[in-house]
């Protein structure tokens, strides 16, 4: 019987995924860019229509499918998503989850705790009753689930995160998509997977690719989670090029089973707008990285590998298969 994922607009077989893209986001605000009275408000036909540009770019490059892993205290607007998956019969997967504590919406939470709640457990109640049920009035739902750590050490409060993030996964048998800051605290994060008895196959660690230390990337692979190379074209952080000589020698050790890549794009950033990036967009994986992972050796086997089989054995749940 085959597995299926939940998409935006449904359920869809994971075989139907195609090429998919594991990290982009349609909408996303920061925490508080609504109180910025100066910061331009966005019309709705506008970004449609940013977000129909994205995704024919996308399809014109031989994407089929793509994650938005925006968590719900990041401004997520998973009907819009709905509405564009519709309208241009592009799968989507949004997420349930909370951000981490420097950036995230943590207020409501911290006073639960406060309060003498059990916060972990409201927390995984809160995706789980999303994950099932749908969001608010919607009735869509997110088809897995994003955590996040910020910079330095991970705090109590993405501890608690985590830890509720586990208890829905496993509930609800969705797979976990993070965020890291600076390339760093992956390990940390398998721990955390590990604590909450979350198989690792059952996570991606994301945003791999800020770090160029290649024992860092071969240790998480043997932790047995998915490694994200999710954020190709955004060279703020790292360059591409070294993205890619990262990505080749995992390649080279046979890990190409374990990688998941994107761009983490942002089409409508809610408030004032970030200077364009020419080369920040949903097609440079495929019409750029391509190409330079080729050069260095990468096959059409390890591209499809990469884009079609992992996302597909990743949302069914199945076991890693050997390095090879």
């Amino acid at each position: 019987m085959p597995a299926f994922v939940e998409t935006v607009t449904g359920p869809l077989s994971v075989d139907a995924l195609g090429a998919t893209l594991i990290h982009e986001h349609v909408v996303t605000g920061m925490p508080g860019w609504d109180t910025d009275a100066n910061a331009p408000r966005w019309k709705r036909h506008d970004m449609m229509q940013i977000a129909k540009d994205k995704i024919g770019e996308m399809q014109d490059a031989g994407i089929r499918s793509m994650v938005d892993p925006c968590p719900s205290d990041l401004a997520r607007d998973i009907e819009f998503s709905a509405e564009i998956s519709q309208a241009t019969a592009f799968p989507i997967v949004a997420a349930a989850g909370l951000y981490n504590e420097f950036f995230g919406l943590t207020a409501y939470w911290k006073m639960r705790g406060m309060m003498g709640a059990d916060v972990v457990q409201e927390m995984a109640d809160a995706f789980i009753t999303e994950i099932t049920e749908g969001v608010g009035a919607s009735g869509v739902k997110p088809g897995l689930i994003k955590v996040a750590t910020g910079s330095g050490a991970v705090t109590d409060y993405e501890r608690q995160v985590f830890a509720a993030a586990t208890r829905a996964a496993t509930e609800t048998d969705v797979p976990i998509i993070t965020h890291t800051d600076d390339g760093a605290l992956g390990l940390d994060q398998q721990a955390m997977f590990e604590e909450g008895s979350l198989p690792p196959h059952r996570a991606m660690v994301g945003h791999c690719c800020g770090s160029n230390d290649h024992d860092y990337h071969w240790r998480l692979i043997e932790g047995g989670t998915y490694v994200g190379f999710d954020r190709f074209g955004l060279e703020a952080i790292n360059s591409d090029e070294n993205r890619v000589k990262s990505m080749l020698k995992l390649i080279e050790r046979g890990a190409s089973t374990r990688l998941l890549v994107a761009h983490d794009t942002v089409w409508c950033w809610l408030g004032k707008p970030f200077p364009p990036n020419p080369i920040w967009r949903p097609s440079r994986f495929s019409q750029d990285v391509i190409p330079m992972l080729k050069a260095g050796g990468a096959t059409d086997e390890h591209i499809d590998q990469i884009l079609v089989q992992n996302p597909r054995r990743y949302f069914a749940g199945e076991p890693l298969p050997a390095l090879r």
